[in-house]
């Protein structure tokens, strides 16, 4: 491994006293489902949590109200869709329309997988704000023939072993027995023009790295390998970003702060009763524990 190791965490910048809500990044949160409503809802609550000023949830028609309901202080908007639920032609212009208007875009949670969704992922690395992608993001863009050619956002990817190992199509056994130089050579094999992608590694000891710089993460427990957190972990990065640190800054402090809310909830509640929402319920002090 030739990257630098990076020990020491950056923090979120202080707010100003006359500081309103537009100061503080907004994110556009792409995703949602039949039957995955609850995906892109963690992401967009755990964004407002994480310190987001404004927070839109774009979701196919037929669920965007019901995702909607699942995030009171988030707006949101429908992308077009046809007889299955799955999104159509339409919705690739108007989650670009939407991006305009955003900081910061969190793509993937609970989208499902299929060619539209592909479409809508090849627009979201066509684009130029920063971009975090999670879960079925993921698994689109690994179907995307030469992706890494066509990006032009800064890229963060945040996949677990399982989707990693079909970004790369290498067996997970050889990815688990050092994955750290295995997430480096990645981010390089990835590294088209600048800047180079963000690679997070999940799972015990996460790895974050663009190739040059590498994080391994002490925070966090078996307890969270529950469904949704990821989801919340995509809405956390996402604000930080969108609170104007770079998204290898970002990623890092996001990797900490996510595991240590996770240590949090199962100090108070135990590691088998913890669920993806008490991450959202101790996402505050942990975060005034890394601000400290």
């Amino acid at each position: 491994m030739n990257a630098e190791k990076v020990t020491s965490l950056p923090k979120l910048p202080s707010r100003e006293p006359d500081a309103h809500k537009g100061d503080f990044g907004r994110v556009l949160v792409v995703g949602g489902s039949r039957g995955m409503i609850g995906a892109p809802s963690l992401a967009a609550n755990a964004a407002l949590r994480s310190g987001a000023g404004l927070v839109t949830v774009a979701a196919p028609r037929d669920v965007q109200l019901f995702v909607a309901t699942l995030c009171p202080c988030a707006t949101s908007i429908p992308l077009s869709c046809g007889e299955t639920g799955d999104p159509v032609a339409g919705a690739v212009r108007e989650m670009l329309d939407a991006a305009k208007r955003c900081d910061v875009l969190a793509a993937g949670c609970g989208m499902g997988a299929g060619v539209a969704q592909e479409n809508l992922i090849r627009a979201a690395i066509g684009q130029e704000r920063p971009l975090v992608l999670d879960a079925d993001g993921l698994n689109n863009l690994a179907k995307i023939d030469d992706w890494p050619s066509l990006r032009r956002c800064p890229l963060v990817l945040t996949p677990h072993v399982g989707e990693f190992a079909r970004l790369t199509r290498r067996p997970v056994a050889r990815i688990q027995a050092d994955r750290a130089s295995a997430a480096i050579d990645a981010a390089g094999q990835w590294t088209v023009g600048e800047p180079p992608p963000v690679v997070v590694l999940k799972g015990a000891a996460t790895v974050v790295t663009d190739g040059k710089r590498i994080f391994v993460n002490d925070t966090g427990n078996p307890g969270m390998a529950t469904g949704g957190s990821g989801d919340v972990l995509t809405g956390l990065l996402a604000a930080i970003i969108g609170q104007g640190l770079s998204p290898f800054e970002a990623a890092c402090l996001a990797v900490n702060v996510h595991g240590r809310s996770g240590d949090l909830a199962a100090e108070a509640l135990g590691e088998t009763s913890l669920i993806a929402t008490d991450l959202l319920d101790y996402l505050p002090a942990a975060l005034k524990q890394r601000s400290s």
